[in-house]
């Protein structure tokens, strides 16, 4: 298991651009907090670079994740790989029983919130700030399809208040801000 048989993987099955960097961002997060945690950064990385790899083939719930799931099984992915990008759908009931899965769950909705919020931004990401996150996190009607619940709820069970978590996050993805286009 590695970068560029997981990259390969992913871009089998995702055309989208928008889809791609959402991955990717999700990546970046995931790697800082397997570094955070001390725990294998690669492999937390592989875990956000594919946690939607199956979404535009299999969009409806439960196909998404559960048939990707299977194509990881398929292609040798290990469990524990699998069960986390199982456990960031709520609706699996996978309960997210390592640090790897809740970290995920944390990650993914908070990332899209992220790019949603540095794109209307004159400076996208690079002067983002969490105070800017958290004003238009309260704002239901802007990306209103980002569950803000979810958000909670991965920092909770993450054990990180959600002020840290956000600032982790953002300085996650502005590693990768070029490749975010942001």
């Amino acid at each position: 298991m590695n970068r560029p048989e997981a990259l390969g993987l992913l871009k089998e099955y995702t055309k989208s651009d928008a889809l791609l960097k959402h991955m990717y961002a999700v990546e970046s997060a995931m790697r800082a907090y397997g570094r955070k945690f001390n725990e294998d950064a690669e492999k937390w990385g592989i875990v956000g670079l594919l946690h939607d790899f199956d979404y535009e083939i299999y969009p409806n719930a439960p196909d998404h994740p559960l048939k990707g799931s299977e194509i990881l099984k398929e292609k040798g992915y290990p469990e524990d790989v699998r069960l986390a990008i199982l456990g960031h759908a709520t609706y699996t009931g996978i309960p997210r029983d390592s640090t790897m899965a809740k970290a995920l769950y944390a990650c993914d909705e908070l990332c899209g919130f992220i790019s949603a919020v540095a794109v209307i931004r004159p400076n996208k990401i690079a002067d983002l700030e969490v105070s800017s996150v958290k004003k238009k996190l309260k704002d239901k009607g802007f990306a209103r399809n980002v569950n803000r619940d979810d958000i909670t709820q991965g920092c909770s069970e993450l054990g990180i208040p959600v002020d840290e978590h956000i600032k982790f996050v953002i300085d996650a993805m502005k590693s990768i801000s070029d490749d975010l286009g942001l």
